[in-house]
């Protein structure tokens, strides 16, 4: 009994000298001992005392009643470590408030289950080789502390706090200030941020909740905030739970800007070039030591003059994060298409604030394709564009594709397009792992329609017919025009058993009479027996091996080249008529000139040849003089069940890189 009364009574005289004691006297051994765990030196100028508290959390167990230590201290300072660039303190607090759990510390862990900081000032700050003053070293090895820090629960009360990050080039600050209490929300706390990011302005403000119950999953955190950089914005407006951690994020999101490239400084998520765009939806998500899953769902938006919607997911992997899920677009409008794939138009890239690229002279589209963040990330996206708007001379109605990235290895499988009443359906692959990438493309085309390929061409309306090919390129390359003057392939393609418009063949065959006959009685349809083409691409040099359309009245031979280099067009039209004509200027065509100024000329030579000898037989007899004019066909020998033969075999291409042999 007497030992248990003395050691009651040694309790007693303990819990006085602990509330009664002068805590000021520690403070040497309590910044000593802080300076030790963080690597700072740290230092209490102002008051320090020290009052007693049950522990918590409580665990329902024997340790709640362990009483812990709750300090108060003002004028508390953290200095910067020896390398930082930035002058005065890491921290300063006019007042902080902690508690410690004491059992902890025997394991040289420093729990601390809630700080409240009245007026801070902190400034963080990382360096490029990527040192950062948040993570708590010591001085002497630079080796990891023996102490840990577990922060449970933060409480701002009026402050200041201020980011230097030379790796992302931020420069920012941020000015906290409590709110007035409310029923309607939980929030208590706002700020207001400023500075700049990669050069451009930053903005925004936002409020939340108390930082409460930090590692409390059953607690979510409510946040609002409102953030601009540069062009781009970005709303956010729901809860975090474990803030410290982004354990789970539930909220809706809105971004918007002139390009969704412009979100990789931000997210790291590599997006393709688009026009102005802007998107609502909600965000979820949860994180892990490789960064998480999130979902941004059932998002509904605009980009440029398009709607957009859909849902997609990033989920943290290895070796690369994977971006998934789908985009659909009910009303597309094809030009929306030409940034994504370098091939919009100087006007285009001036009202997005775009540097222009584009020669005036060029009609292949020259922009750079930039293959230095494939390699940060895969994907696998499908798009669908159901309906497509566009230029009245567009045979295009809807498209979709399935978008993977691998490796820095894009591929379109397939990229399809409902086009002239058929489909265009291409492969496409680009391997972007070294600086010049290689290109391959296959490409089928089925069904097209001859009169929907030319809707505003009038004499092609009446015509009939089907038009199916077959396209296999190789390429490098770094843009659609570069690509495409290093080529190698073949393309194919079969029009039988259709119908044509003959005006639209007088005309090409210049045989004036029946030209004049047509437009007095009408047009009418002529039997196309088959128009086959065979064209062989060798280093962006388009040859013709055979480009033949054959009619019940005329065979219409085209040769020459197509430079896709230098777009130069070298073109001769040799009609041969079947049959009677009556008045046949019948002469080759050359179309020559540039894609950007094509010109359409007739061999003047033969012409004139025609003219001079009418009119030295018109000095003979009048009635000889039209016989040069008259052209009388014999029965040429359709060659297109050769043609079609060989022209159905599948094109092939050579590996990117290599020539096409000539056959």
């Amino acid at each position: 009994m007497w030992s248990g009364l003395t050691v009651l009574a040694l309790l007693i005289i303990l819990v006085i000298v602990l509330v009664t004691f002068d805590w000021n006297r520690v403070k040497p051994w309590l910044n000593e001992k802080v300076s030790d765990a963080t690597g700072r030196p740290f230092a209490i100028n102002g008051d320090l005392s020290l009052t007693w508290q049950r522990a918590t959390p409580r665990t329902d167990t024997w340790r709640d009643w362990i009483p812990a230590p709750r300090l108060s201290a003002h004028d508390v300072v953290m200095g910067q470590p020896d390398w930082s660039r930035q002058e005065g303190n890491m921290a300063e607090v006019g007042h902080i408030t902690f508690s410690i759990n004491p059992l902890p510390l025997l394991a040289k862990n420093i729990v601390i289950p809630r700080l409240q900081l009245d007026d801070p000032k902190i400034v963080l700050e990382r360096i490029k080789d990527g040192r950062n003053n948040w993570t708590f070293k010591q001085d002497d090895d630079d080796a990891p502390s023996p102490w840990t820090l577990d922060l449970q629960r933060l409480v701002f009360y009026k402050g200041e706090i201020r980011l230097k990050d030379e790796i992302k080039n931020i420069d920012a600050k941020a000015d906290i200030d409590t709110l007035e209490p409310s029923t309607d929300n939980d929030y208590v706390m706002g700020w207001k941020l400023s500075g700049s990011f990669n050069g451009a302005r930053i903005g925004g403000d936002g409020k939340a909740g108390e930082l409460l119950a930090l590692r409390n999953v059953e607690k979510p955190f409510p946040l609002q905030a409102s953030l601009t950089v540069g062009k781009t914005a970005i709303s956010v407006s729901g809860t975090v739970t474990k803030p410290q951690e982004l354990a789970a994020i539930d909220m809706r999101l809105k971004l918007s800007g002139p390009s969704m490239a412009d979100l990789y400084q931000l997210t790291g998520l590599t997006l393709p070039k688009t026009p102005e765009y802007s998107t609502e939806g909600r965000l979820r998500g949860i994180t892990n030591d490789l960064g998480g899953k999130w979902t941004y769902e059932n998002f509904k938006g605009r980009m440029g003059e398009s709607d957009i919607g859909g849902t997609l997911t990033y989920e943290g992997k290895k070796p690369r994060p994977l971006l998934s899920g789908e985009v659909v677009s009910n009303l597309l409008k094809f030009e929306d298409l030409g940034p994504i794939v370098g091939a919009d138009s100087n006007e285009s890239k001036r009202e997005r604030g775009v540097a222009t690229k584009q020669p005036e002279d060029k009609v292949l589209p020259v922009e750079k394709f930039t293959t230095d963040r494939w390699g940060s990330i895969d994907a696998d996206v499908k798009l669908t564009g159901r309906k497509i708007r566009k230029d009245e001379a567009l045979p295009i109605d809807d498209l979709y594709t399935h978008l993977k990235l691998q490796d820095s290895v894009v591929t379109l499988t397939p990229l399809k397009f409902g086009m002239a009443g058929g489909t265009l359906t291409s492969n496409i692959k680009m391997d972007g792992r070294n600086p010049t990438i290689k290109a391959e493309a296959k490409v089928a085309a089925r069904g097209l329609k001859l009169k929907q390929l030319f809707p505003t061409f009038q004499p092609m309306q009446a015509s009939f017919g089907e038009v199916n090919a077959d396209t296999s390129l190789s390429a490098t390359g770094d843009s659609i025009a570069t690509f495409l003057a290093k080529s190698n392939g073949e393309i194919k393609a079969l029009v039988n058993d259709g119908t044509i418009s003959k005006l639209l063949l007088e005309q090409i065959g210049l045989n004036v009479g029946n030209i004049v006959l047509n437009m007095l009685f009408g047009d009418k349809q002529v039997q196309l027996n088959c128009m086959a083409t065979d064209l062989a691409v060798t280093d962006g040099l388009i040859r013709t091996r055979t480009l033949l359309v054959d009619t019940e009245d005329a065979v219409m031979h085209v040769d020459g080249t197509i430079n896709l280099a230098t777009e130069q067009l070298e073109l001769t039209i040799r009609p041969v008529t079947k049959g009677l004509r009556i008045v046949s200027l019948r002469a080759p065509i050359y179309v020559r000139g540039t894609f950007k100024k094509p010109d359409v000329d007739i061999d003047k030579g033969v012409l004139a040849l025609k003219a001079g000898s009418a009119i030295a037989l018109g000095a003979v007899a009048p009635v000889t003089a039209l016989l040069p004019l008259i052209n009388v066909g014999g029965e040429e020998e359709s060659k297109c069940a050769a043609l079609l033969k060989e022209a159905q075999a599948k094109p092939v291409a050579p590996p990117p890189g290599k020539t096409m042999k000539k056959k």
